[in-house]
């Protein structure tokens, strides 16, 4: 698992999908910190390694990006840790737009190119 508290680049992430998932790569983004962990084998470890880190879990969600994608689909807001009946996200996608938005600028801001 790799945190992302800096820039990192779509080459390295490629870099790290060829070494798991071969084009795909999860992460879990904080929506609080603006900060996310890539590269763990299941976002549920991803996640565990921020809530040691001090996030909280209403502000954690799951993705999958695919470095080699140019379009807007690169990245996938698709986990099991995003089933949250309780905070109004019952399935695994992300549903709220505005909580899509918020992880698309993030993300952006971690990977900008």
């Amino acid at each position: 698992m790799e945190p992302v508290k800096e820039r990192i680049t779509r080459a390295r992430l490629a870099e790290l999908a060829a070494s798991g998932f071969g084009d795909l790569i999860k992460a879990v983004v904080d929506c609080n910190r603006r900060i996310m962990v890539v590269s763990g084998e299941l976002h549920s470890d991803e996640e565990q390694w921020l809530l040691d880190d001090g996030s909280r879990h209403a502000e954690l969600w799951g993705i999958n990006l695919y470095p080699a994608d140019s379009s807007q689909d690169w990245i996938e807001f698709d986990s099991m840790i995003n089933v949250r009946p309780a905070l109004g996200n019952p399935s695994r996608s992300v549903e709220d737009p505005t909580t899509q938005a918020l992880i698309r600028a993030i993300v952006t801001e971690l990977v900008p190119e």
